[in-house]
C-alpha cells in the first residue's frame, strides 16, 4: 500500500505541474498579436504536448487515490470535501482541454477573455491545492 501512495504522490505533483503551467501558456496566447502566427503555432503546440501528456497522469492520480481510499477505507467530512475538489481539477482540467481546443481553432480572438483573465484562472489550482493539502493533513472534523 505505500508503493501505491508514493506512486500516487508522484501523479499527483505531476498532474498539477501541467495544471500550473498550460493556463500560465494561456496567459502568453492571450497576449500574442494576431500577426504572429510562428508565436501562436509554437505555445498552441506547447500546450496540446503538455495537455496531451498530463491528461493519463490526471487519470493515474485518481485512479491511484480511489484504490487508497477502497484499500483504507477512508471516511468522514474532510474526505468529502477532498473528493469535490479533485472532481472539480478534473472539471478544470477539461475545461482546459475546451480552451485549448478554441485557441487551436482561432476561436479564442472572438473571446471576451484577456490575459488577465487568464492569469486569475492560473491561480485556480494553486488555491485547491492549498485546500487539498490541509484537508489530508489536518483531517478537520466538522
Amino acid at each position: 500500500m505505500l508503493w501505491l501512495k508514493a506512486f500516487h504522490i508522484v501523479f499527483v505533483v505531476s498532474w498539477f505541474a501541467g495544471l500550473f503551467y498550460l493556463p500560465r501558456l494561456f496567459v502568453n496566447l492571450a497576449m500574442v498579436p494576431t500577426e504572429s502566427v510562428a508565436e501562436r503555432a509554437r505555445l498552441i503546440l506547447m500546450a496540446t504536448k503538455l495537455y496531451r501528456f498530463v491528461t493519463p497522469i490526471c487519470a493515474l492520480a485518481v485512479g491511484s487515490g480511489f484504490a487508497l481510499w477502497l484499500g483504507f477505507g477512508f471516511s468522514g467530512t474532510w474526505l468529502q470535501a477532498k473528493i469535490a475538489l479533485v472532481f472539480g481539477l478534473v472539471g478544470y482540467h477539461i475545461w482546459c482541454g475546451r480552451i485549448l481546443r478554441e485557441f487551436a481553432a482561432g476561436l479564442s480572438n472572438q473571446s471576451p477573455r484577456s490575459h488577465v483573465w487568464f492569469r486569475f484562472f492560473n491561480e485556480v489550482p494553486v488555491l485547491a491545492l492549498i485546500a487539498i493539502c490541509l484537508l489530508v493533513v489536518v483531517k478537520p472534523t466538522w
